[in-house]
């Protein structure tokens, strides 16, 4: 095969990995969202008929590094069953991507640096927080602080996430 050929195969593999709803099966981060509360909201109506969790995190958040690994094992098992999304709030996009790279989610995340968002989903001030909508699109838990374990998590997709 030529190169350009080859090239060009490769570049329409990588664009197709960008899948649009809220559990890309991409495990590499997908770029920060953009368009505050409005493409929030339009995408939790895009998502309805499944539940969605959405985890509120920054990369300056030591309690967020330590649930991510949990957050990803959960939206991976999970997948075509529940949807996740990310609100990164109050957070320097250049340590979010970072942060992103280092910590691979197979879902997307919202940038949110004036926590509008965060406060839509009634997230509070505490870092992380986990918010569980129903089928619906209705909001059912928020969840202050970090899981410390992947059970408990499970525990409130399956309460929580229905």
């Amino acid at each position: 095969m030529r190169p350009a050929a080859v090239a060009t195969v490769c570049a329409l593999a990588l664009a197709a990995c960008g899948a649009s709803d809220g559990d890309s099966p991409d495990p590499r981060p997908s770029p920060l969202l953009e368009g505050g509360v409005p493409a929030f909201k339009a995408k939790l109506k895009e998502l309805r008929g499944r539940p969605v969790v959405v985890n509120k995190w920054a990369s300056w958040c030591g309690p967020c590094r330590a649930e991510f690994p949990h957050l990803r094992r959960q939206a991976k098992k999970r997948r075509g069953q529940v949807a996740f999304l990310g609100v990164n709030s109050f957070d320097n996009e250049g340590n979010a991507r970072e942060f992103l790279q280092e910590n691979p989610v197979p879902f997307r995340s919202f940038k949110d640096p004036d926590s509008k968002i965060a406060a839509e989903i009634e997230a509070g001030q505490a870092f992380p927080a986990t918010a569980f909508f129903d089928r619906r699109g209705r909001l059912e838990y928020v969840k202050q602080g970090y899981y410390s374990t992947e059970r408990q998590l499970a525990e409130d997709i399956e309460r929580y996430a229905r």
